[in-house]
């Protein structure tokens, strides 16, 4: 059973008004940039689309956002956007050569380590080369032509054609697709597996004022052995469809929700058309073989939002909450889940960049029962990259962490330094308890020097993996296409008066917890209604002249455990000078030794200025089903159809908030 959005009409409309704009004022297909970067130009490219206040749902980035996100961010930081200029020149002629990077490696260690967003090398592969480039004849054809390889792989990323324009492009090749907000992670699909052919219709100029923004691809995915199809198994190459529809309503605001959906393979394969408008369209219950009733497919779905604030610190919040399989009773309700969040400041004074962004999934990710090698290609997962850091089959949840420094020097060359952690519980269900696993710390440290105007990347990545093997490797690349100098430090200009409030809330909460524990709506174990404190830490700017939205994360103690709040959307209409009414969604997280993961919504009142930059505020929230697995032998008895722990909690908040 996969995960059932119903984005069917959305998916469809979105598409329509597409196709319903003037094809006479539309510009033409766009280059895209690639995902693996040298640290020093992804880092340039991310401070100008924040400065600009373009958030980035899906990647890559067609070169056109990047150009037309310049004149903003020049009046912020002249120094980024003119290195960012330069760099873009490589895309704006009739045909060039954008990279041609070769690097050499040595490795020392046991460890067989996937170096994560690397299309599947690992760390003891001893080279690796990419190269790409385009042929533009009109504005409306693009040939492009590239490749990834490195010890034991070859890939021609970055080869495909592209035809037609801003609201409609169509890329047919071996192109990558990230679903995600996020840089360090993506949970549906990233770079961490080899590239798949693909055909690809999407756009890069929204459309509306809604700021919609589409994507829509067909994959073929490598081959598999032991798929299940009715009563036997068949073998061959699955497909895989994907989607995402993305809003940006205002300016530094973007929300998007996606789906893929892996299916087909060997005797599974049907109509080629027919069946990938049932994979983007139909549930697994609508979909029949011969009669018979047969689940479609594999299926995982994600929310996202990325807000953006300007101010003298300039900073980004982005929340990515996806599902693997279907949650209780419900198929808007997510099963396992994996909720990703992070915090990006491209501008630390002059010189310095800041990146933290950490994921906590539950198990059965990238597994299913049809295909027993579930989502991955080539051996790899096409997700995050915790996925390949276990022993594939192992149902286990558990916690990453990134965190990403830079500084550039007064020269222009760029120091970055990084540091990944995971850690799996084997406290999940379906755990083997006679296979230890161990903490995986990762410390990469990348220096980018620019000689004669090429890059020079030098490497160091030393750590022990999840099974306590320790590894070190050192790396150097040459970029022999003329990239232009990289300058010197940000040049940045004073915001001019910045909407940005940062607040604190502290006060109590009136709540009560109900479990249910029969799949009939009786006999459930319902805590007593009681009084504990409630605390927040929260950020919002000004949208418009009474709209406010941002982001809070909130702390509770409910029934004697800690309840933890994360609003993805967070409204505020400002009545009059003294009253806002308030309205909020986001995802719950119960802590029952193992999270319970769910959704949760409310509506508020705030009496504002009650001191000067001190409020009050009054909100009743909601949370609907939050549920992990049962496996502790902690968990209570219930009915034995119910696999799952279902919480439902509701609540009061009265608290006062200190506005900066």
């Amino acid at each position: 059973m996969g995960v059932e959005l119903k984005l069917a009409q959305t998916i469809a409309l979105g598409t329509a008004v597409a196709f319903l704009s003037p094809v006479a004022s539309a510009r033409g297909v766009s280059p895209y940039l690639p995902l693996s970067l040298s640290p020093a130009i992804e880092r340039q490219i991310e401070r100008v689309l924040i400065l600009a206040g373009k958030p980035v749902m899906r990647r890559p980035i067609a070169a056109a956002v990047v150009l037309d996100a310049l004149p903003v961010a020049c009046e912020k930081d002249r120094v980024a956007c003119a290195q960012v200029r330069r760099y873009l020149e490589g895309y704006m002629k009739t045909w060039g050569l954008t990279s041609f990077d070769v690097q050499l490696a040595t490795a020392t260690g046991d460890s067989g380590l996937v170096l994560p967003n690397q299309h599947g090398e690992s760390v003891d592969s001893s080279w690796r080369a990419s190269a790409s480039a385009y042929y533009q004849p009109n504005d409306h054809i693009i040939v492009n032509a590239g490749g990834i390889a490195y010890e034991g792989n070859a890939t021609p990323t970055g080869s495909y054609l592209s035809l037609g324009f801003d609201w409609a492009q169509l890329d047919i090749g071996f192109r990558d697709h990230w679903f995600s907000p996020l840089t360090d992670s993506s949970s549906l699909i990233s770079t961490e597996a080899p590239t798949m052919p693909s055909v690809t219709l999407s756009n890069y100029e929204p459309i509306s004022p809604l700021g919609i923004s589409y994507e829509v691809f067909l994959a073929e995915m490598s081959h598999q052995d032991g798929i299940l199809f009715l009563d036997s198994t068949t073998s061959g190459r699955p497909r895989l469809a994907g989607q995402q529809l993305s809003f940006e309503p205002a300016m530094g605001y973007a929300l998007s929700v996606s789906r893929i959906t892996q299916y087909g393979g060997g005797a599974r394969n049907g109509g080629l058309f027919s069946q990938f408008f049932d994979a983007l369209f139909k549930s697994n219950q609508d979909w029949f073989v011969e009669g018979q009733p047969n689940e479609l497919g594999n299926r995982e779905a994600s929310l996202a939002s990325s807000l953006l604030f300007p101010g003298k610190i300039p900073f980004a919040v982005r929340i990515e909450y996806a599902g693997e399989d279907n949650g209780f009773d419900s198929s808007l309700r997510f099963g396992a889940t994996n909720t990703s969040v992070g915090l990006d400041f491209p501008s630390l004074g002059r010189a310095f960049d800041l990146t933290y962004e950490i994921s906590e999934w539950q198990d059965v990710w990238y597994i299913h029962h049809l295909y027993p090698k579930g989502m991955t290609n080539e051996g790899r997962v096409l997700g995050h990259w915790f996925g390949d850091n276990r022993v594939f089959g192992d149902a286990l949840g558990g916690r990453s962490h990134m965190l990403r420094a830079g500084w550039r020097l007064p020269t222009g060359n760029y120091l970055q330094a990084r540091y990944r952690n995971l850690r799996l519980d084997e406290r999940w269900a379906f755990t083997d308890p006679h296979r230890p696993y161990e903490t995986l710390h990762m410390f990469e440290l990348d220096y980018t020097h620019i000689w004669q105007g090429h890059a020079i990347d030098l490497a160091l990545l030393v750590g022990q993996d999840v099974f306590g093997d320790s590894f070190a490797r050192i790396a150097a690349g040459f970029d022999f296409a003329r990239r232009g100098s990289m300058g010197g430090a940000a040049d940045l200009e004073p915001e001019p008066g910045s909407s940005t409030e940062i607040f604190i809330d502290a006060g109590s909460q009136y709540s009560k917890a109900s479990e249910r524990v029969y799949l009939e709506n009786q006999r459930n174990l319902t805590s007593e209604r009681e009084a504990n404190y409630h605390v927040g830490l929260g950020v919002r700017r000004r949208v418009a002249e009474r709209h406010d939205i941002g982001a809070r994360v909130e702390l509770d103690d409910v029934a004697g455990h800690q309840l933890m709040s994360l609003r993805a959307v967070d409204y505020r209409y400002r009545l009059n000078r003294k009253l806002a009414l308030g309205g909020f969604i986001g995802v719950g997280r119960y802590d029952l030794k193992l999270p319970a993961y769910g959704y949760y919504f409310g509506v508020g009142l705030q009496y504002l200025d009650v001191l000067p930059r001190w409020d009050i505020g009054l909100d009743y929230r909601t949370y609907d089903k939050l549920t992990r697995f049962k496996g502790l032998p902690s968990d209570p008895e219930s009915n034995p159809g119910l696999n799952r722990r279902v919480i439902d909690i509701d609540g009061v908040s009265l608290y006062v908030s200190k506005r900066w």
